[in-house]
């Protein structure tokens, strides 16, 4: 069972900005304390992935999640949006029970 979903949008978004780095990384999705409502999502490119990391490989692009990040993203899915208000990346979250206005903080409560 996939724990961690990657979009085909979001996978090509990744493939994109890894070529533009000129490195062979991959984006790490990480959930860290903070943030308005308790959690906030952190996306970096990492050229080296920890042991016990789920690595996810869709199109050529690879995405990083470590265990305890795990926990609170499983059953989610990461997107690209591309909008006139600006472009991000997108976690749908089952799990989030309410969210802040900068779609980047969350709550499980």
């Amino acid at each position: 069972m996939n724990q961690f979903a990657v979009t085909d949008r979001a996978a090509a978004r990744i493939a994109e900005i890894v070529a533009a780095e000129g490195r062979d990384a991959a984006l790490r999705v990480a959930v860290l304390a903070g943030g308005c409502s308790g959690f906030q999502y952190r996306f970096e490119l990492d050229d080296t992935p920890q042991e016990d990391d789920l690595v996810i490989e869709n199109a050529g692009a690879r995405v990083l999640v470590d265990p305890a990040s795990l926990d609170l993203l499983a059953g989610s899915e990461l997107d690209y949006a591309d909008a006139l208000m600006g472009s991000h990346f997108a976690v749908r979250n089952p799990n989030a029970k309410s969210a802040c206005g900068c779609g980047t903080s969350f709550s499980v409560e």
